[in-house]
């Protein structure tokens, strides 16, 4: 399977979907959403046909946070493979298991993707081989059960694939010229960084809530995990920006959203 075709599969394709982030999570009042919804209960806009009634306005009605957010896929593949295309409402005996499921799929899906892009990378090349066999793996796990899937720890796998991806950023980093300076896991809520030289940073983990990144150079930065909460990226160079995910630019402000 080719590194395009498995992105496409780590996307989230919601029609083949039954709405399990719109049940399964908690939302807390707040800046992303509108109300407070407990676990495992159905979002107030959730139609009977698992469609949100309000997709198109939902950041103007209060759930910003719904927008950002992404399964890699995790959601249907938790609907269609690992639960042979049945859901909560028609199975309700289910949904306990579901809902439980979703968030480990999630987080092996979201590895899966970070693989993929490090796949991408001509410059880490030489650890293509480790950098699949590590994907083959997780791909097998992700597809057990769900009795398997719950019972996993997820973080083991972590910790053999950070130290991969870390490598693959370092080699893709190095030819990017500039600094390279290190945030990462910095906390740069509101950070003036308009215009700066930050080909080849690192940003993995790092809080840009906020920050102004107007018309700065991002060619070759990692931004695996960060918070682009408001981030003012208009007019911003991320010709080539390392695992920076849809659900991130989403988050941000982009010349997309002031054409």
């Amino acid at each position: 399977m080719s590194e395009r075709t498995e992105n496409a599969r780590l996307a989230a394709d919601c029609t083949r979907c039954a709405a399990l982030c719109c049940v399964a999570p908690a939302f807390a009042k707040s800046s992303d959403f509108a109300v407070d919804k407990p676990a495992g209960q159905a979002c107030r806009n959730l139609g009977d046909d698992f469609r949100c009634r309000i997709h198109e306005e939902l950041p103007e009605r209060g759930f910003r946070g719904c927008v950002v957010f992404d399964c890699f896929g995790a959601g249907q593949r938790l609907t269609q493979e690992t639960f042979g295309g049945r859901d909560w409402r028609s199975s309700p005996e289910l949904a306990g298991a579901m809902f439980a499921t979703l968030p480990v799929l999630r987080q092996l899906h979201e590895l899966l993707w970070l693989l993929t892009e490090a796949l991408t990378l001509d410059e880490a090349r030489r650890l293509h081989p480790k950098l699949r066999a590590a994907a083959e793996q997780i791909d097998a796990v992700a597809g057990g059960s769900a009795d398997d899937l719950r019972g996993l720890d997820v973080e083991t796998y972590r910790q053999r694939v950070v130290p991969l991806l870390r490598r693959a950023s370092e080699l893709a980093r190095a030819g990017a010229g500039g600094r390279r300076p290190d945030h990462g896991g910095a906390n740069l809520i509101g950070r003036r960084f308009r215009g700066a030289d930050l080909r080849g940073a690192s940003f993995r983990g790092a809080l840009l809530i906020g920050a102004d990144l107007r018309g700065a150079d991002l060619r070759r930065a990692d931004f695996t995990g960060a918070d682009l909460r408001g981030a003012d990226l208009r007019g911003a160079d991320l010709t080539g920006a390392l695992f920076l995910s849809r659900s991130q630019l989403r988050a941000a402000v982009t010349d997309a959203d002031h054409p």
